[in-house]
């Protein structure tokens, strides 16, 4: 089995992409860390706990990570999408919450990395602020990671949190910079350009809380998130953007990828959080020493939707 870290900030699709995770049973979940970003990281801290508690995963120790970015603080965050709690007004109704660790997140991972005998892998489905603390406080850890698959950023699609960035990039540009542009680990981003095709419709979620109390618990969660997405979208459905980046860290090949160098906007003004990426292609840009990372541009949306009901309904 796989060993993987989840680095999250529930959330209502990291509650989705959490259940993934847990029952899932080609990978070994060794740990879940938080970070803040959709709500305070208090917030997805208990979150976290309440959600391993109620898909039955007391095993997994769950570290509480960074409260802000590297940098600059937070302006606002996800309450109108996610709801005050994260999961749509329904935090309560999820658990009993697993124990927290004693080790704070970089330490809980570098602890995992240490003791795995074979490369972890990391899903970043949050702000990458505990990853990038970790590449920078332990770079020796650097090759004992598999791979980073992370949920963010966007190429040609636009933005969701401003003109052109993803909120979990915009969230602490200067760590997704880190981790993108200045790792050498191997790294597979999901930007919005594919999430926002992999959609679940109202439907498709009022059948999934008919298949048991998991479904039941994960569909309630929907109410203000949907409404959201189907403003957008015009009708009613709503993106799973983490849930995509989860099972592609389960099953690589889940998406198609395209190596590509990736830079990140750090300034203060318009574009700050924005992701660029040279589609000159890594040879092109090989000469301003960028590395490339596969973005992951393209899947089968009816592939990944059945394969994501198959193990949230077990």
């Amino acid at each position: 089995m796989t060993p993987l870290i989840v680095d999250t900030d529930p959330g209502v699709d990291d509650a989705f992409a959490l259940a993934v995770a847990a029952r899932s049973p080609e990978i070994d979940l060794r740990a879940v860390t938080t970070v803040h970003g959709n709500v305070t990281v208090d917030r997805t801290t208990d979150n976290a706990r309440r959600l391993l508690g109620t898909f039955g995963r007391a095993d997994v120790p769950v570290g509480r990570g960074a409260d802000r970015p590297l940098v600059h603080l937070l302006g606002r965050r996800s309450a109108g999408i996610h709801g005050t709690d994260g999961l749509g007004g329904r935090a309560a109704d999820f658990g009993p919450p697993v124990d927290e660790s004693s080790l704070r997140a970089v330490a809980l991972m570098a602890s995992v990395i240490e003791a795995s005998e074979e490369p972890v892998v990391i899903a970043a489905i949050g702000p990458l602020t505990n990853i990038a603390t970790l590449l920078s406080a332990r770079p020796d850890l650097e090759e004992s990671i598999a791979r980073f698959v992370l949920m963010g950023g966007s190429i040609g699609y636009g933005g969701n949190v401003s003109a052109a960035a993803e909120f979990n990039v915009w969230a602490d540009p200067e760590a997704a910079r880190r981790v993108l542009a200045g790792s050498v680990v191997p790294t597979t981003m999901v930007p919005l350009d594919l999430t926002m095709r992999i959609t679940v419709s109202a439907a498709w979620l009022d059948e999934l809380a008919a298949c048991g109390p998991v479904g039941a618990a994960l569909a309630a969660t929907r109410e203000s998130y949907l409404a959201a997405y189907s403003a957008r979208f015009g009708h009613a459905a709503m993106a799973v953007h983490d849930a995509v980046a989860l099972l592609e860290a389960i099953t690589p090949g889940t998406v198609s990828a395209t190596p590509l160098p990736i830079d990140v906007d750090t300034s203060t003004g318009p574009g700050r959080g924005t992701t660029i990426g040279d589609l000159r292609g890594p040879e092109a840009a090989a000469t301003d020493g960028a590395r490339p990372v596969d973005v992951a541009l393209d899947a089968d949306p009816d592939a990944v939707r059945a394969e994501l009901w198959r193990r949230l309904t077990g």
